[in-house]
């Protein structure tokens, strides 16, 4: 019985120490989104065939700005400004939307999609499940998985839609800096 139970509390403290190292994983993907804050770098288009929104365009993102619950990375395909990846801080985790603004600022009708990380990942990678708003706004988006990876290298934005075999990826060098873009539409 002694046994058992000195089995069971080394078992509790050994998962307890498991569980925070986890739980630090998002704080350290956090931490390595934020050491970019300020910097812009190009991008390149790992998918094949290229979307023709895509397809020869010059690709950069810019970690416009960066607070303890809210990170803004504006992602520019050519002259299009349009697009900002937002990660915010939940009490459930780290949540990813996609801010889409038309020239004049103003929201485009297809605009903040995305999900919320349902573990608590690694230190170098998130998923993003599309959420309920994204199921609302785009029913064949409802089982969309965005990740984002990044190391002391490189930053990748993925996503992969359900009953596609395509699997959408762009890339960015983080050893390399570039000018700071203007501000994206809206910002």
């Amino acid at each position: 019985m002694i046994r058992i139970n000195y089995f069971l509390l080394v078992l509790f403290f050994a998962m307890g120490s498991v569980f925070a190292q986890n739980k630090n994983a998002q704080d350290e993907f956090w931490k390595q989104l934020q050491a970019h804050c300020g910097k812009a770098y190009s991008g390149k288009l790992n998918t094949e065939p290229a979307p023709k929104d895509f397809a020869d365009k010059k690709l950069s993102m810019y970690v416009m700005s960066c607070s303890d619950s809210e990170i803004k990375i504006p992602f520019y395909v050519g002259d299009d400004h349009s697009r900002t990846w937002v990660f915010t801080k939940t009490k459930v985790g780290i949540q990813l939307k996609h801010d889409h603004r038309l020239k004049d600022g103003s929201e485009d009708k297809i605009t903040q999609y995305g999900g919320t990380t349902t573990n608590t990942g690694a230190s170098q990678i998130q998923f993003f499940p599309a959420d309920q708003e994204t199921t609302d706004l785009i029913p064949a988006a409802s089982a969309n998985v965005w990740w984002v990876t990044v190391d002391g290298n490189q930053y990748t934005y993925n996503l992969r839609k359900a009953n596609s075999p395509n699997h959408f990826q762009v890339s960015f060098d983080l050893s390399k800096e570039i000018p700071v873009p203007e501000r994206p539409w809206g910002h």
